[in-house]
């Protein structure tokens, strides 16, 4: 089947990217991407995208069901001010989301290979997946201190001429919560927590603690700084609440996130996501952005799509739109004195197209943003609110292992984590 693919297709099978219309919409593959981190190890598709987006199944037979009552329709009322602004700027970017989705379902070839992509339905370790640890839970209990995490090391990043593999050669035992853990190797390290096996990248590392501990994470001189960071907060948020998906924070809690000491000298971009609440959107454009030193912002969009090509949900439902904003800005960069011939400086908004995964579970964004990236190259990226790691990354937050279960990955090669 390889060989009838076209380039850009056989590009999107290797890479996870595809270039719809120019640079301005991209779909992407969040599975092939990130599977670029790993060596032995790979996500397993039908894991990540366990999403369902069919209604729900009636636990009645059809004739059993019981009749509800008619609801009368609520009264029109008009928008109040903040809902008039909110409708503004989703009519100033429907025009954009509208040609991007065009653009993607006139890519009759890549929806036709969807499907394979995404690797069919269900589990791939079949059965009930195992409770996974809460680590927001552990790390808040007066035990947190004493909790260690045992990471496997390995010989060697070759193999020798017989391809025989690699062995272990010992283990070390670190605390899990308030310290920095790196997998300093090229290889995929496999780390131990409680009977569960995680799967930490090469050159990743990260630190799990709350809000009180990220400090610890600020360079001793803004010039070993970081290029590129991306905040992912929990947002307040009333469906997130009621599903109890994870602890929010209030807003102003982000204020004492140390983003402008983060930064290099020579400049960073700085991701922010976003919910379509237009409170929080002016509180962040008005207040937090300019607290962070952040400037030049712009607006991108994360369209979001069923696995046939068509949006999870109408385009103009109020209260539940397809698509989250997130905001680009930078952080020691003056455009109008640096040259800029090392990095192409953002000017307009872009659209990435992707199929959902687990709840808040966002596409990862490095290699559509690297031209965008000043500083020092190779660039120095840190994540903030993390729930995956990534090769070469730092990720901090209260759950950074969150995904990093060995259940959410395939094996290439014979495991050793026992």
């Amino acid at each position: 089947m390889a060989a009838e693919l076209s380039e850009e297709l056989k590009s999107f099978m290797e890479t996870g990217i595809y270039r719809l219309d120019g640079s301005n919409v991209v779909f992407i593959d969040p599975v092939r991407v990130l599977n670029e981190s790993y060596s032995r190890f790979a996500l397993s598709p039908s894991d990540y995208y366990s999403r369902s987006f069919a209604p729900p199944k009636s636990a009645f037979p059809a004739e059993a069901v019981p009749k509800k009552r008619k609801r009368k329709p609520k009264p029109h009322h008009d928008l109040n001010e903040r809902e008039r602004v909110a409708e503004k700027r989703h009519q100033e970017a429907r025009a954009l989301l509208l040609s991007a989705h065009k653009a993607l379902l006139a890519a009759a070839d890549l929806l036709g290979l969807l499907p394979q992509v995404m690797g069919g339905e269900g589990s791939s370790h079949g059965g009930e997946r195992a409770a996974e640890k809460n680590f927001v839970e552990l790390g808040n209990h007066w035990k947190a201190p004493f909790c260690e995490i045992t990471l496997g090391l390995r010989a060697s990043n070759e193999v020798d001429q017989g391809s025989r593999p690699r062995h272990d050669v010992g283990r070390a035992v670190v605390s899990l919560f308030n310290n920095l853990i790196g997998n300093e190797t090229n290889d995929d390290v496999e780390a131990e927590f409680q009977n569960c096996c995680y799967i930490l990248p090469r050159r990743s590392s990260f630190h799990m603690s709350d809000l009180r501990q990220i400090r610890d994470l600020v360079p001793a001189q803004s010039s070993q700084g970081f290029n590129l960071i991306v905040i992912d907060p929990p947002w307040e948020n009333g469906s997130v609440h009621q599903k109890a998906a994870y602890p929010t924070l209030p807003n102003r809690y982000f204020f004492n996130l140390p983003v402008k000491e983060l930064a290099h000298e020579d400049g960073a971009l700085v991701v922010l996501w976003m919910t379509n609440r237009e409170k929080l959107r002016m509180f962040v454009e008005k207040e937090l952005l300019p607290g962070w030193g952040v400037t030049d912002v712009t607006p991108f969009y994360w369209l979001k799509v069923k696995p046939d090509g068509s949006l999870i949900c109408d385009l103009d439902l109020f209260h539940h739109r397809p698509y989250e904003c997130f905001l680009i800005g930078y952080i020691n960069v003056d455009v109008d004195f640096q040259c800029t011939e090392k990095f192409k400086y953002l000017k307009s908004s872009q659209v990435i197209i992707s199929v959902p995964g687990a709840h808040s579970r966002k596409p990862p964004l490095e290699k559509l943003l690297l031209e965008h990236i000043p500083g020092p190259k190779p660039a120095k990226c840190i994540e903030l609110f993390a729930r995956e790691l990534t090769a070469g990354w730092i990720s901090w937050g209260n759950e950074p292992l969150r995904f990093q279960d060995s259940l959410y990955f395939l094996k290439k090669t014979n495991n050793w984590c026992s």
